[in-house]
């Protein structure tokens, strides 16, 4: 006798969507995050939040198409979250800053990343946020300036100018010319 599998017809449930799009997706928005807040353990977290939110608010109606650009936005705004909390703990005198924390990084840490790789990281941590934002869907994820207007929820030709700013910004930080 042939063990036969049994496939059961109709729209995957939201616990098999989530999950499929968790799995496709959690290493970018992980990388997304760390670019943001500047530490894996909270990227980690505030993705984790996202799919959690996610998973509760599943809509079978929507298209991949769609979710994606909600997901990254929804990870931006967490991030943006965990920034404005944590300036709010500095200026009450609860935390450090971020450069006090980065320079107790771990040896291991410290031989992956070069010199320029830290260097051109803490220039675009000091950018706005906007133009990181921008910069780091477009090099870094290598959206298309349609895909980061539907993050963003701004218009292309925005998101065209705030690219340019923000790159001719690090080349002064950095010291070189464009």
């Amino acid at each position: 006798m042939r063990n036969r599998r049994v496939v059961l017809s109709g729209p995957p449930s939201a616990s098999q969507t989530v999950g499929a799009l968790f799995r496709e997706h959690h290493g970018e928005l992980v990388r997304l995050a760390l670019l943001m807040v500047g530490d894996l353990p909270t990227a980690e977290d505030v993705v984790q939040d996202v799919y959690a939110s996610l998973h509760a608010r599943w809509s079978h109606s929507a298209a991949p198409d769609e979710v994606r650009p909600y997901v990254r936005a929804a990870v931006l705004n967490g991030c943006r979250s965990v920034l404005r909390r944590r300036g709010v703990a500095r200026r009450a005198g609860v935390l450090h800053s971020a450069e006090a924390r980065t320079e107790t990084s771990s040896a291991e840490n410290e031989v992956m990343l070069s010199e320029d790789r830290r260097q051109v990281l803490a220039a675009l941590a000091r950018l706005p946020r906007r133009r990181r934002e921008v910069l780091v869907l477009r090099y870094y994820l290598g959206l298309s300036e349609a895909e980061i207007a539907a993050v963003l929820g701004i218009s292309p030709g925005t998101v065209k100018s705030t690219a340019a700013r923000g790159l001719a910004a690090l080349a002064r930080e950095l010291g070189e010319t464009s």
